[in-house]
């Protein structure tokens, strides 16, 4: 099959692939019946489960990074089949959970290494196929990754409602497992003559972001300031989604007033506009380019943290503006980075140099639900988060001006 073709054959399996390990940002609809469940074997009167989200996100870096020397060399198929395969077992294995420290292992550790190895493989490859469209393809991958979030919610509901929590996990697991494994066997590496900056593929239209053919090695990217500025702004990018994702259901239930049923709707309307952001983004990003669209989601994410700040349940539009607009901009954060990334620093080590890039989205996992977490406990209330994030939205917008600013310097240099 000619290779113009063939890419988006690739690209379909990939998003399969993604669509499974995206299940990972329905942890709020596992975690309450989860907790009560523990709460029930164990005997004490409150259990709290945001840790494990934390662990799930913080670590995924881990294997993006080691699993994108082993992309780089030998290919994505077996890194994604035994990605599949600890993802399985990592669901599986929390069916079985009976403790905190069992999750923690399982779901913690186990579903949030192989998401790591899964994703970045799946995205740094097939951003490869598309020098074309990057943005566009990195969109499309990400926004299957946050769309799994509409899809499982429901059907976990459906199975903690009708069985239990701990046949939801089973179940989920199992099907994922032989979705992705069956998807690696049609992803193959793309070939370096597409990566080649005369491919015809790859177009001709440049952008202010461009790595202007230059492929950065992991070591060479760390030495540059664009680097840091740019996991930095991922990380203000990231922090009010994750914030919020890994709490959604509780969010709605305490601010609102939801029952279980509405709170699991609220996040898959969370999942929706998180999808749609990627989708926007990512061919935002390939018209306008990255600096550009981020500006727009800083300020759409400023906007949406203040009025969740406001909001109470006499205010439901507030609350579905305000969580509406934070799905979207922390998914056209996540859309616009893989494409953001390979532009600067170039595709063809793109599978290591967007893991290390990824550590930013492991801070904002860390910080977000921590600071989350913390701030209900000392005041009782969610809404003084918000306040944060809105901050870091503000931050973010400077880290962008500063980014552009350093890029134009550079360029005067070279002239």
């Amino acid at each position: 099959m000619d290779i113009s073709k063939k890419r988006w054959l690739i690209l379909l399996a990939s998003c399969f692939v993604t669509l499974c390990v995206g299940s990972l940002y329905a942890w709020s609809v596992f975690s309450i019946p989860m907790a009560e469940y523990l709460c029930q074997i164990t005997g004490k009167k409150s259990i709290n489960l945001s840790v494990i989200f934390t662990i799930a996100n913080a670590v995924g870096p881990i294997t993006m990074i080691f699993g994108g020397f082993i992309n780089d060399r030998l290919g994505p198929k077996w890194v994604l089949f035994f990605g599949g395969i600890l993802f399985g077992a990592g669901m599986i294995g929390s069916g079985y959970a009976n403790s905190v420290s069992m999750l923690i292992v399982t779901y913690g550790l186990g579903v949030g290494l192989s998401v790591g190895l899964v994703y970045g493989t799946t995205v740094a490859n097939t951003v490869k196929f598309f020098p074309d469209k990057r943005g566009l393809a990195g969109g499309l991958i990400t926004a299957c990754y946050g769309g799994s979030s509409i899809i499982i919610p429901p059907i976990a509901t459906a199975l903690v409602t009708n069985y239990h929590v701990t046949t939801a996990f089973r179940v989920i697991g199992i099907v994922m497992m032989f979705i992705i494994c069956a998807s690696a066997f049609v992803i193959e590496a793309c070939p370096l003559e597409v990566q080649h900056k005369d491919n015809p593929l790859a177009g001709k239209k440049k952008n202010k972001e461009s790595a202007g053919g230059k492929e950065y090695t992991y070591k060479q990217m760390i030495r540059e300031s664009s680097f840091y500025l740019m996991l930095l702004t991922l990380t203000c990018g990231a922090f009010a989604g994750l914030m919020v994702i890994s709490q959604a259901s509780p969010i709605a239930q305490q601010m609102m007033g939801f029952t279980r049923g509405q709170a699991a709707t609220v996040v898959s309307i969370l999942a929706l506009f998180n999808m749609m952001g990627r989708l926007v983004s990512g061919t935002m990003s390939d018209k306008f380019g990255a600096t550009g669209t981020l500006k727009v989601i800083f300020i759409g994410s400023l906007i949406a943290s203040l009025l969740l700040y406001f909001c109470n349940k006499e205010n439901l539009v507030f609350f579905y503006i305000g969580l509406t607009v934070i799905g979207f901009c922390f998914g056209g954060t996540m859309g616009t980075f893989p494409g953001f990334t390979a532009a600067l620093f170039g595709s063809r080590n793109n599978s290591v140099n967007y893991g290390i890039m990824f550590i930013g989205f492991a801070f904002a996992g860390l910080a977000g639900p921590m600071i989350m977490n913390k701030i209900n406990t000392i005041t009782g209330r969610y809404q003084p988060a918000f306040l944060v994030s809105a901050l870091f939205a503000v931050a973010g917008m400077i880290l962008i001006i500063i980014f552009e600013k350093l890029i134009l310097l550079n360029k005067r240099r070279v002239e």
